[in-house]
């Protein structure tokens, strides 16, 4: 499956608790279809200390949340677009938005 999301993108979250809020991608996650956005979906830990744990105590961190909640954001619209993908005259494959037909990559 081709995700349309991937590393260093600003994303905007279309769903769920966090509905509005954007942030850049941190680490995508294809295999569970996931992906984690800075500052989006922070959960706490109870982290106990043990060897080789960097830090102990109550840590907040962020959690994956599935790609169908997010939709990639475009600095010329100021909003979520939807993309699509289509190759070059040299074969390579670009994503593009899909109101403005804008090259993305």
């Amino acid at each position: 499956m081709a995700l349309r999301i991937k590393n260093g993108d600003t994303v905007e979250v279309r769903a769920g608790k966090d509905k509005g809020k954007r942030g850049k991608v941190i680490r995508v996650l294809p295999r569970e279809d996931k992906v984690v956005i800075e500052g989006v979906n922070v959960i706490t830990r109870h982290r106990k200390a043990r060897p080789g744990t960097p830090q102990a105590g109550i840590i907040k961190q962020e959690a994956p949340i599935g790609t169908s909640k997010v939709m990639l954001f475009h600095e010329r619209h100021e909003k979520a677009v939807r993309t699509g993908v289509r190759f070059l005259e040299d074969g390579t494959k670009v994503r593009y938005c899909k109101s403005c037909k804008e090259t993305l990559d």
